[in-house]
């Protein structure tokens, strides 16, 4: 691996717009909200080991005869645009994402000598002065101590050159926002809370591991004409329009190098009110969120219907955001999904991914799911199956040679299968029936639980498409089903007591909030018993 996409790998971990690198100089590290330094320095040798490892000869001919130079380098299946700016003894490196490319070589020789063309990239970000950055910086961003400057002489380092690894900046500090609403979701991520909640007559509220509370700081309670000038402020015109006609309406809304937010306006008997839930930019790994390995076995289908399911707010758009981003770096494919609104954004990586949103790219989930069909996909997310059209038409997809992602919102595997089977008219219900036991390929329940030292962690319960599944679901034995999961661990199954008790043997959850948890709470008390710990009974 080139030395430069250590770099990258930090630029992309802590969600940076440019990473750059000065001679004898330390790190910086640009977002929207400002520049953050690292406390580490890159020697003016080392510099030059790393560009010489990447760039062609042409270009670093050009760059030790003192011109600009901007070229490509991929890493991760991405293009970065590179550019150097040599100044004297002295280079800049300013690397950051570059989404699109035109423009010529980076260099090629003429009769007149060497003649070096600078690349353009269409929406790349322009390059970052060179010089007196420490005094350019933004007001009031925190500083690491420059630390002392090393001579051109210094040697460079034998292994890879020293990495700023820069305090993730904080989503509440330095950030300009253009509306009052916006600082309340500033001081909810402050607060380390997943949601926001305003009503007319109330004090904002949000939710942290699960619990509703007061947002911190001095805030008074809401007026119905307040709250609803606050709200419009960051709500679309159609939203808007769609608010006025229905008292309700879902968007999302961005504060740019900060987070995403799924909002729901309403009104209630006091006047409007309203959640927004974060969406993240950086997605989980499968291990940062505790998958079954089982359940990464899917995302090598190539056809088949898998559900993930769960009550709402049980972390099903995540998982699926995680299986997604799984699919798309190791595969080659074309996937659409199907939202509303979109929550996690998805760049190209080793796939095509196509994002539509329900009122503003297409006007339903079966709209976009039928015309998925005539836009050659090999996976399709649904991100809710809501209705009995919906839900027929990802069946039939899956049935026909495509892989398909849905949510439903049930709370344990066996019950999705019913709850499938059960919207449709009794007349066609055989028919599904059979169609599903064809296609189904997975089920994953899953439900959160508030963590030992703060935080969730998610409990799963897993049910893999097998022949012996299939023939239950064929001869209407889904009753059946919670034992097939119980004797297929060897198949990647579990049930969710399998994983609640786990996480209690981990030490990651206290036995009465897994005993909360639990579907089947007898048959839980039982298992706890026998790990020595009592519970105190809900009922």
């Amino acid at each position: 691996m080139p030395r430069i996409d250590v770099y990258l790998n930090t630029l992309i971990k802590f969600g940076a717009t440019r990473v750059v690198l000065n001679s004898n100089a330390n790190v910086a590290l640009e977002f929207p909200t400002g520049t953050r330094y690292g406390s580490q320095s890159t020697p003016h040798e080392a510099l030059v080991a790393l560009l010489e490892e990447i760039a062609p000869p042409a270009t670093m001919t050009a760059i030790r005869t003192g011109r600009v130079q901007v070229f490509p380098h991929t890493h991760l299946a991405k293009v970065y645009s590179i550019e150097v700016t040599p100044s004297g003894p002295t280079w800049a490196v300013s690397m950051g994402l570059a989404p699109t490319t035109r423009g010529a070589a980076v260099g090629h020789p003429s009769d007149d000598g060497l003649k070096i063309e600078r690349h353009n990239y269409a929406d790349a970000a322009e390059p970052a002065a060179v010089k007196g950055r420490a005094a350019a910086a933004p007001a009031g961003l925190k500083l690491d101590p420059p630390g002392s400057l090393l001579g051109g002489a210094a040697a460079a380092p034998a292994g890879p050159p020293p990495v700023a690894v820069p305090a993730e900046p904080e989503p509440h500090a330095s950030v300009s926002v253009k509306h009052r609403m916006e600082q309340l979701l500033l001081d909810m991520l402050k607060a380390k809370a997943s949601d926001l909640h305003v009503s007319t007559g109330s004090p904002p509220f949000v939710r942290v591991d699960g619990e509703m509370k007061h947002l911190p700081g001095d805030h008074e309670a809401f007026t119905a004409h307040t709250l609803q000038e606050q709200l419009y402020e960051i709500t679309p015109e159609k939203n808007r329009i769609e608010y006025e006609q229905r008292n309700d309406t879902d968007f999302a809304h961005s504060i740019p190098g900060v987070a995403r937010f799924r909002a729901n306006l309403f009104k209630d008997r006091k006047g409007p009110g309203a959640v927004f839930r974060q969406i993240p930019f950086k997605i989980l790994s499968p291990e940062q969120l505790g998958l079954p390995k089982g359940v990464l076995e899917l995302c090598n289908l190539t056809k088949g219907l898998v559900v993930v399911t769960g009550p709402t707010g049980s972390g099903k758009s995540t998982t699926l955001a995680t299986l997604i981003d799984y699919v798309n770096v190791h595969r080659k494919d074309h996937i659409i999904t199907i939202e509303d609104p979109i929550e996690f954004v998805h760049e190209n990586k080793g796939c095509l991914i196509n994002q539509r949103e329900v009122h503003s790219h297409t006007r339903s989930f079966k709209d976009a799911l039928r015309a998925a069909l005539r836009e050659d996909p090999d996976i399709v997310l649904v991100g809710e199956m809501r209705d009995l059209e919906t839900i027929a038409i990802a069946v039939e997809t899956a049935e026909t040679g495509h892989l398909v992602f849905g949510t439903l919102h049930t709370t344990t595997a066996p019950s999705t299968v019913d709850r499938v089977i059960d919207q449709f008219p009794s007349d066609r219900q055989e028919q599904v029936r059979q169609m599903l036991a064809e296609s189904l390929r997975g089920v994953i329940a899953q439900t959160l639980c508030r963590k030992v030292g703060g935080g969730r962690v998610a409990a799963y319960e897993v049910l893999m498409g097998s022949s012996a599944v299939s023939n239950l679901i064929r001869e209407r034995k889904t009753f059946q089903l919670f034992s097939m999961m119980q004797t297929g661990k060897a198949q990647g199954m579990m049930t969710m007591n399998d994983s609640l008790i786990e996480l209690v043997k981990k030490g990651l959850v206290e036995p009465q909030e897994a005993y909360m948890k639990a579907v089947n709470k007898a048959e839980f008390k039982g298992l706890l018993a026998r790990e020595g710990h009592k519970v105190v009974a809900a009922d």
